[in-house]
């Protein structure tokens, strides 16, 4: 599974210069249908903003993408937008800059570097990270075991989901490809044998904060 960047929430941005305003906004896509209702609720949000541009990519390794200047001179917006993404291999995400315009002209370099920092502080917001390739391992253990199961989460950083108590406890924990066989041991080791985890296939997990360029 390839190594990629991906946004952890929706990020906004506001910034304004020589009188016009930049409102910028970005978020997850997943396929261009849903790029498009993004760029459609921005409109229906600003329906007296002079332009609304954006730049977007889906699809991972073989990615989908499109930009627009929406009547800005060409290649001052949408471009500037795309860039940010291709630049820090953000897949699946968009970015939304919607200008209110302050009757003085920026110029074709100002609006390139204005159209990029309201991007980037939007994205910078919505806190990209890495994206690394691991696994699901269902578990099914007793309270007791449970208990100590969660500590070595914790130390390791692994994270869980769909936790679920009855009689015994189940649950999924979500780990790096390079600690599945020290979990595998800790299992094995630490409950004597007596839990079996179910590898529950592949996931992509998110990791480190990535610094924006």
């Amino acid at each position: 599974m390839p190594y990629e960047s991906r946004l952890t929430s929706e990020g906004q941005s506001r910034i304004e210069i020589k009188k016009s305003v930049f409102i910028g906004h970005c978020a997850m896509v997943e396929t261009p249908s849903q790029a498009a209702d993004f760029i459609a609720k921005e409109r229906k949000m600003y329906p007296d903003a002079r332009h609304i541009c954006y730049a977007w990519r889906t699809g991972g390794e073989a990615a989908n993408q499109k930009s627009s200047d929406d009547g800005e001179p060409s290649g001052t917006a949408g471009q500037p937008l795309l860039s940010l993404l291709t630049d820090n291999e953000l897949n699946n995400t968009i970015i939304c800059v919607t200008r209110y315009f302050g009757g003085i002209l920026l110029g074709k370099g100002g609006l390139m570097r204005a159209y990029r920092e309201s991007g980037l502080k939007a994205l910078a917001n919505g806190v990209p990270v890495v994206m690394t390739p691991g696994r699901r391992l269902k578990i099914t253990c007793d309270y007791a075991f449970y208990e100590k199961l969660m500590r070595k989460v914790s130390l390791k950083a692994w994270k869980t989901e769909n936790v679920a108590f009855d009689s015994d406890v189940s649950l999924t924990v979500l780990l790096p490809e390079e600690h599945i066989q020290e979990a595998l041991n800790f299992l094995a080791d630490e409950s004597c044998g007596k839990v079996s985890p179910e590898d529950d296939g592949e996931v992509m997990i998110p990791g480190d904060e990535i610094s924006l360029s």
